[in-house]
């Protein structure tokens, strides 16, 4: 490992000024602080926090990125959207985003790697632009950085809430009215694969409006996250009484033959383009399973006016 170094023209943090000399987020320049692979006037610094003077020799080591060993991918992704800074796709049922010692099949993100979508490789591990994540089953809009520069700002706003998702859902039973639920979700305490309602949960908020019921008990619903806890949606709904069309995780009895996955569907996403500024809204068109259902139990008449792009944001305005 190669050591590299740079003067500092301005004074102030050393984990802003690396992250902005190198053009990096400071996560990554905090990784290489705490693994003592940087240093200012030959002394290490253990602290992000550290402040350096106008003058002052920083150097530092870029760690030899861990290679993944290459993945067969035989499946291609809808592209909504791409240019030069983030790729907005729409997942399909069925796909991981990230790759763990538990998956065996390919991901999103061997898909990205095919594409030759790679970010810095600063801290030692390789990064694909993943900004925000989605469910296995749950399908939908998804955006990708391609750059660094991207893929901080669009994380931003994730953070202030400027970027975010409406999403669709097929639910077993209607909903009594429009609702906010506004409750802490964890670690459900005896089954670990489930998340939970729980008093020393993480704050999580959701809003759910009614849209369409049908004869038949289901409801189709839309949902608007404002906070983003693994299974949120799936929770609070849970906390209703309700579930998911196919989601026996939290409780709805079904036949995997008949509802394959769970069929909530991130249909609209809303973000600031992270170089031009421009407001962007990207749609995420239904996958055939959800269609079909919604064709045979709904008046489609009512479907098309409930899930006008241009409507939807406004159904929202009480919450």
């Amino acid at each position: 490992m190669s050591s590299e170094h740079l003067t500092v023209e301005k004074a102030g943090r050393i984990d802003k000024i690396l992250a902005e000399a190198l053009e990096v987020s400071r996560n990554q320049i905090e990784k290489l602080i705490k693994e003592g692979l940087v240093s200012v006037n030959g002394k290490a610094v253990v602290k992000t926090s550290f402040k350096v003077e106008t003058g002052d020799e920083v150097a530092y080591v870029f760690k030899k990125a861990e290679k993944k060993e290459a993945v067969t991918v035989d499946f291609d992704v809808e592209v909504l959207y791409e240019d030069d800074y983030l790729l907005v796709i729409n997942k399909p049922a069925g796909l991981v985003v990230h790759p763990a010692p538990s998956v065996r099949e390919p991901t999103l993100v061997d898909w990205l790697i095919q594409r030759g979508i790679s970010l810095s490789t600063i801290s030692g591990e390789e990064r694909h632009g993943i900004v925000h994540r989605i469910d296995k089953d749950t399908t939908g809009a998804l955006v990708i950085a391609k750059t660094n520069e991207a893929h901080e700002k669009l994380s931003l706003q994730l953070q202030d809430k400027s970027m975010g998702r409406y999403y669709l859902a097929l639910i077993d039973y209607p909903l009594k009215e429009n609702v906010v639920v506004d409750k802490p979700i964890g670690r459900n305490p005896k089954n670990r694969l489930k998340m939970d309602v729980v008093p020393a949960g993480k704050s999580a908020k959701t809003a759910f409006v009614k849209l369409i019921a049908s004869p038949h008990d289901a409801e189709l619903i839309a949902a608007k996250l404002f906070t983003g806890r693994t299974h949120q949606i799936r929770v609070h709904l849970d906390s209703l009484g309700r579930h998911i069309l196919g989601d026996d995780l939290y409780g709805f009895k079904s036949k995997r033959d008949k509802i394959a996955r769970v069929n909530l569907h991130a249909y609209l996403l809303y973000l600031t383009h992270p170089i031009s500024g421009q407001k962007m809204e990207f749609i995420a068109p239904l996958f055939e399973d959800m269609r079909l259902f919604l064709s045979k139990n709904f008046d489609q008449g009512d479907i098309d006016e409930k899930i006008n792009p241009f409507a939807l944001a406004a159904r929202f305005t009480d919450s």
